[in-house]
Parts: structure tokens; C-alpha cells; sequence
């Protein structure tokens, strides 16, 4: 290759290759995300964030092929607990063994067809039935544990470029609701104007009919106020006890950081984690206590060690911070707390670097933290 050619090639890796170890790897176009956009990556060690350490349990085989995205957990008829992982770039989904991390099986695989999946993101896990985003199919789909039976897939005429979900059970049915991070036409960089931006979020109902499953789309929201408004939307997570909704603003440009939203869909005029979040506020998961009192877990995406922010359930104040000992540029987050020999308390699982799932010991967390002891609901 001529120097010339070298030097091209050189030139084209910074704008579109990753970086695992000292290996540059490249990144197709597609594969890019609106939060994937910064140009200095930015690092734990040099944002002088005040955090406790807490060693991972476990780490799950390394898997970059997987691009592994988000992660849930299901307890078994046998007692033992699965932890379920979205490949992106692999097209499928991956289980391991909850308590060790030793992998199982894999489940899916490309295509369009009911039981394939194109580019998997957000999963959600909701009694004995498994629901994931796929962002390239543009749809939600449902499979029933434990054979991962496909049941329905929909929102493909609603939804643009989902990501995230949050699912809660009804007295009949299930509620989902899901992150649309839809962007501009002109620039798939940019989020669109502002008033085009009470879309982000979809909310459907489930519902059991004769043969099989229904879904239907009850609303859409999303604040279009300067204030309010998602720019970048991926995470959600709700809490019903308190009647909100936390979504995350990935936008670094307007301030990354939580928005407090009600069940309803409103803005509540609240955020949290202004002065928190220094690289990208991401996956979020929720740790309940009997009485309504618990605590939030919130990511923030540094590239070389993530760092969890732990909040007050009911008051949203800030408790502390927490990274472990290698656990990077976490996507999605699980809070599991059905105890067992191996975690008795529970366990928090956390992307690794897009290519491994950790987990951490809920006891060495609290520990760390010095977060006052529970019963948890």
C-alpha cells in the first residue's frame, strides 16, 4: 500500500473506528448511534468524580462480535436465574447463567420473520415473557419464557428508531412504553426542532386475546419545551409507588442528565444529575424497599470505567457513586433482587464495554455505600 493509501486509511479510522485495548477496530456507518458522536472520549480517571470501588462478581465471556447492548434477568422453574443479553451486530439474543456468567445458548438470529431480530437493543423481562427493541426492524417483540416462543411483534408503523423500554403490569394487561430516538431528516446526527419532539416516547397496551396477544398504541408524549424535552432518548425506567418516570438525556450538547416525568407522560419540571453526569447518562434500573423507599441506580457512560450514581427513591438525592474494577461504556443496566445462596440480596448486572455482561453483589454495593439496610418488595 502506498504511504499515500496509508494515510488515507489512517485519516478515515479516526472518524469511524472504535478502540478496544490498542486495536483499532472499524465501525460501520450504520452502526454509529446519536449518543456515539462525541470526539474526545471521556474518562473516569480524569473527571475527578468522587466514587467508591466495588469489585464485579463476575464478567461473562468477552464477546465484541455480540456488540452486547442491554441486559434482564428471569428466575427458572428450577430456581436457577438466567441473564438474558441483546446481541446488535450479532442480530441475537444471549443467555447465561445469572449466578456465574457462563453462557447457555444463544436465541434469534437476522431477519424479519416473527422470532428473528434486526439489531436488538432494549429488553425488558416481565413474569414469564421476554420483550425486546429492535431498532432495524423498527418494532417490539414479545417471547415466552422458557423456550423464548415468539408470540408478537408490533410498533413497526409507530416507531421510527426505538432503543429503550419500561414495561409495567396492568390488571389485565402490560403497558410498555418505548423510547423513540427518531432524528432529523436533514442531518441523522441531529435531533429534530424541538416541537417535533412530542413523539419520543410511545406507549402501547398488551393484551391476551383469543390465539394469541394484542397490541395497541395508546398515546405518544414528549415535552417540546427547551426545559423538558429528549433529545437524545434511550433509557426509561418508571416507578409506580411515586408516580414517575426517570428518562435519560443523552444529549451532551444541552447537558446530559435525568428528567423527571410523570406516569402521565408530563414533564415534572425536575432534573436530576445536572452537576452529576460528566459523560453520558444511560441505562437506569430501581431497587425497591417495603414503605415506598429504595434506590435509583443511574450510569454514566465513561469509556474507560462507568460510573453508577445512586439516588434516593423517594427524594432523588444523591447517596454516592460506584465503578468497578473494569466495567466500561455501559449501555444497559438489570436490578434484579430475588435472593439466592450466590446473591442473596440481589445482584446489579451492567454491560461491559458493548462486548460482556458484570455483576455485582447487591451486599458489596450497599456496603461500599453505606446505604441503610431494607426489606426489599
Amino acid at each position: 500500500m502506498s504511504l499515500r493509501l496509508v494515510t488515507l486509511a489512517f485519516a478515515s479510522c479516526l472518524v469511524a473506528c472504535s478502540t478496544t485495548g490498542n486495536v483499532a477496530t472499524p465501525v460501520a456507518q450504520h452502526d454509529r448511534e446519536p449518543d456515539e458522536t462525541m470526539e474526545v472520549d471521556p474518562l473516569l480517571a480524569q473527571s475527578g468524580v468522587a466514587h467508591k470501588v466495588v469489585a464485579e462478581a463476575f464478567l461473562t465471556a468477552s464477546t465484541p462480535e455480540e456488540n452486547v447492548d442491554s441486559p434482564a434477568s428471569w428466575r427458572a422453574p428450577d430456581g436457577k436465574r438466567w441473564l438474558i443479553a441483546t446481541g446488535k451486530a450479532s442480530d441475537r439474543l444471549v443467555v447465561y447463567d445469572g449466578d456465574t456468567g457462563a453462557t447457555l445458548r444463544t436465541v434469534g438470529g437476522p431477519g424479519t420473520a416473527l422470532g428473528q431480530l434486526q439489531r436488538p437493543n432494549g429488553i425488558s423481562v416481565i413474569g414469564d415473557y421476554v420483550l425486546v427493541v429492535e431498532r432495524d426492524n423498527h418494532r417490539v417483540q414479545m417471547f415466552q419464557l422458557p423456550d423464548f416462543k415468539p408470540l408478537l411483534a408490533f410498533g413497526a408503523e409507530d416507531l421510527k428508531q426505538p432503543y429503550g423500554l419500561w414495561v409495567r403490569a396492568q390488571r389485565d394487561s402490560f403497558e410498555v412504553i418505548v423510547s423513540d430516538n427518531y432524528m432529523s431528516p436533514q442531518n441523522e446526527d441531529a435531533p429534530p426542532p424541538l416541537a417535533e419532539l412530542d413523539k419520543r416516547f410511545k406507549r402501547y397496551q398488551l393484551r391476551r386475546v383469543p390465539g394469541g396477544w394484542q397490541a395497541r398504541l395508546m398515546e405518544t408524549f414528549g415535552d417540546t419545551g427547551e426545559a423538558g424535552a429528549i433529545r437524545i432518548a434511550e433509557s426509561v425506567f418508571g416507578d409506580i409507588e411515586h408516580d414517575r418516570l426517570l428518562l435519560a438525556e443523552e444529549d451532551v450538547a444541552t447537558g446530559t442528565r435525568l428528567r423527571e416525568y410523570g406516569l402521565d407522560g408530563k414533564y415534572r419540571g425536575r432534573d436530576i444529575g445536572a452537576d452529576l453526569f460528566k459523560a453520558q447518562a444511560e441505562g437506569m434500573a430501581l431497587y425497591r424497599c417495603e414503605g415506598g423507599a429504595g434506590y435509583w441506580i443511574a450510569t454514566d457512560q465513561f469509556k474507560d470505567r462507568s460510573l453508577f450514581h445512586v439516588f434516593d427513591r423517594v427524594t432523588l438525592a444523591h447517596l454516592g457513586a460506584f465503578a468497578g474494577n473494569k466495567t466500561a461504556n455501559t449501555d444497559g443496566v438489570w436490578l434484579d433482587q430475588s435472593g439466592d445462596k450466590r446473591f442473596p440480596q440481589g445482584v446489579f448486572y451492567a454491560v461491559d464495554d458493548d462486548q460482556a455482561v458484570a455483576a455485582f453483589d447487591w451486599r458489596d454495593i450497599a456496603r461500599a455505600l453505606s446505604l441503610p439496610a431494607c426489606k426489599a418488595k
